[in-house]
């Protein structure tokens, strides 16, 4: 059975029988023989259409200013009149010249466009826009923007009247010739507007983003960057004590020449233009991630699990060569300092080149407030050539520097503590953590629909997450296990080795399932899913993973992250930090979740709501 395009109660664009004229309805049903809409103007008049006389809202764009239909109030009380013997004009003598005529007109015309109406329009019926009206930008919503050009797609531009009150007594189909005087000159107003500065146009879309700032504006943005690097050393610090207490707080702090080494940056510059260099090597498939605004899609060549072993391979030929990579934890302090020092230094080249970006390829969570912008990035896809640097730093230098981290500590242990072989619980942290980023690597072209590809920039927030926060705060069980060993018993081990099972089978199979639907929502093994349509043309699975919760791959991720810190013990709640940011992590990026998504997909994203009523956790709203 063919599948229908447009559902239930989906407020589209329907063709008036008869013409080329495109007028808000609503649909009420669909005949799945027949393959006809039963679809219900605003004027309450029910008919039956094709589905090619059918287009989503998202087909028409609004524009701020120019339109070809007079204004209401203008032709409420008389009729359309020659713009030669207009009665406001002066007798012939004293007549202006063509040149001056040309430009009260066109000034005249401007100031009528600047009411929001109709631009074709059923003259009975007052149109308002219903609730579910959607924009999409690269598989996010998209802020609408005030742009004069129409979209080269577009047939039809609406702008609805402002005079809700106006209520013609008869219908008209028909362009009235003012509509087409109009036409011409709103066609001249265009080619001026295409020839504004560019400046102008970036100010508009600015101004309408800076209304929807996360993370509590500018001010909670400032503070996440001063704070974070100072949270980071802080914990470090304390997990280094002996007895890591609140007694102890403030750990001992060391001078900050003590912190900086040159020769410790350079190994950092080494280790990031190492993997860098295996992420250009031509091996791997190139796949195209999501459509962006001017229909482009990117390549991105997958070889992140081949940069890993040749990782592995490089560390292996360390120990062979008696490289002593003890050297990392002695020096962890410095490292974590070069990664900061490195991580800001990448942000403000970021920024610096994003003010020169053209605005297609600027980010939809830019705001235009230069602190915003350095925290959350201004350019979508930063690339040079074509070496993507956000696609690199999200799975390279950090996710394969944090195994190696989890390596050098267990390696530590065993040289702190005078062990022939490591501990069960240092095994356990390892082999988990290890676990979760081959999967990551190996499964690496999800990474491309994630919201940190196509909708965040590339800014302060990903680089310092990415090089700093991951490999220095991820790896922190393992760091924690060198100072304060905890000797965990065989029965105890099973459990959590369960927990983490069960939270990891969680995990990929609910992204998994995911991955499969956006490939291929065809597929045979997806039959048995249930959807709900949308009126971007995509379904919302409401069935198998993602009919349990909304989040299934986030309650996942949880209880592993759990699985992590029980090997730790229970003597100090630092191990467990982890379990305590990540579900904050998490929660909040479920918030940003629900508020896109309620803008993309409208009305069904409320139905879809009311059939998978619970978040992350089952049983919890």
């Amino acid at each position: 059975m063919p599948s229908r395009k447009f559902a239930d109660g989906e407020v589209v664009r329907g063709r008036w029988p008869g013409s080329s004229l495109y007028y808000e309805v609503e649909i009420l049903s669909h005949d799945s023989n027949s393959q006809l809409y039963n679809v219900k103007y605003k004027d309450g008049t029910e008919l039956e259409l094709k589905e090619s006389d059918i287009k989503p809202l998202t087909s028409f764009r609004q524009r701020k200013s120019g339109s070809t239909s007079s204004s209401p109030s203008r032709r409420r009380g008389s009729r359309s009149r020659s713009r030669s013997r207009s009665p406001g004009r002066p007798p012939k003598g004293s007549r202006r010249s063509a040149s001056a005529s040309y430009q009260a007109d066109l000034k005249e015309a401007r100031k009528e466009a600047r009411k929001d109406m109709l631009e074709v329009k059923l003259t009975p019926l007052v149109l308002k826009p219903f609730g579910n009206s959607i924009n999409r930008y690269n598989g996010e919503p998209e802020r609408i923007e005030r742009n004069d050009i129409p979209h080269k797609n577009t047939q039809e531009k609406f702008h609805l009247s402002q005079d809700s009150s106006y209520v013609p007594t008869q219908y008209s189909l028909r362009v009235r010739r003012e509509e087409i005087t109009l036409k011409e000159v709103d066609s001249k107003e265009e080619q001026v507007v295409t020839k504004r500065p560019a400046l102008l146009r970036t100010s508009e879309v600015t101004a309408t983003q800076s209304k929807d700032l996360e993370f509590g504006g500018v001010p909670g943005v400032f503070l996440i960057m001063l704070g974070l690097p100072a949270f980071l050393f802080l914990l470090l610090l304390m997990c280094k004590q002996k007895e890591p207490s609140l007694l102890n707080f403030p750990p001992p702090l060391p001078a900050l020449g003590d912190l900086w080494e040159t020769r410790v940056f350079g190994a950092y510059l080494l280790w990031f233009f190492l993997q860098a260099l295996f992420h250009l090597l031509p091996i791997g498939k190139v796949v195209e991630g999501t459509p962006l605004t001017d229909g482009r899609r990117l390549k991105y060549r997958i070889n992140g699990f081949y940069a890993f072993i040749l990782t592995s391979a490089l560390v292996g030929a360390c120990f062979f060569w008696n490289v002593e990579l003890y050297y990392v934890y002695r020096h962890f302090l410095q490292f974590a300092l070069a990664a900061i020092v490195f991580a800001v230094g990448l942000s403000v080249y970021l920024y610096a080149r994003a003010l020169k970006a053209p605005r297609d390829e600027l980010s939809p969570a830019s705001s235009g407030n230069a602190i915003y912008d350095f925290f959350i990035g201004r350019e979508l896809n930063p690339r040079i050539g074509t070496f993507d640097l956000k696609y690199f730093c999200e799975l390279r230098p950090g996710l394969i520097g944090w195994v190696v981290i989890n390596l050098v500590m267990l390696l530590a242990e065993m040289k702190e503590q005078n062990r022939a072989v490591p501990s069960l619980a240092m095994i356990l942290v390892n082999s988990f953590q290890l676990l979760y980023v081959v999967d990551a690597l190996w499964n690496e072209e999800a990474l491309l629909t994630t919201m940190d590809i196509i909708h965040d920039g590339f800014g302060f927030m990903l680089a310092f997450g990415d090089l700093v926060w991951v490999p220095f705060i991820y790896s922190f069980q393992a760091f924690y296990l060198v100072s304060h060993p905890n000797e965990l018993s065989w029965p105890m081990a099973s459990l959590i080795i369960a927990l983490k099972l069960c939270g990891f089978v969680i995990f990929r199979c609910a992204n998994s399932q995911k991955n499969a639907f956006r490939k291929n929502p065809t597929d045979p093994r997806l039959a048995h899913l249930k959807t709900i349509h949308t009126s971007t043309g995509k379904n919302l699975l409401v069935s198998g993973w993602w009919g349990f919760v909304r989040h299934p791959n986030y309650l996942g991720d949880l209880i592993m992250a759990l699985a992590w810190s029980l090997p730790c013990g229970f003597n100090h709640i630092l191990p467990y930090f982890y379990v305590i940011y990540f579900t904050i992590l998490l929660v909040h990026r479920e918030a940003r979740d629900e508020h896109h998504c309620r803008k993309k997909y409208g009305l069904a994203w409320e139905k879809y709501c009311q059939r998978v009523p619970y978040r992350i956790f089952p049983y919890i709203y």
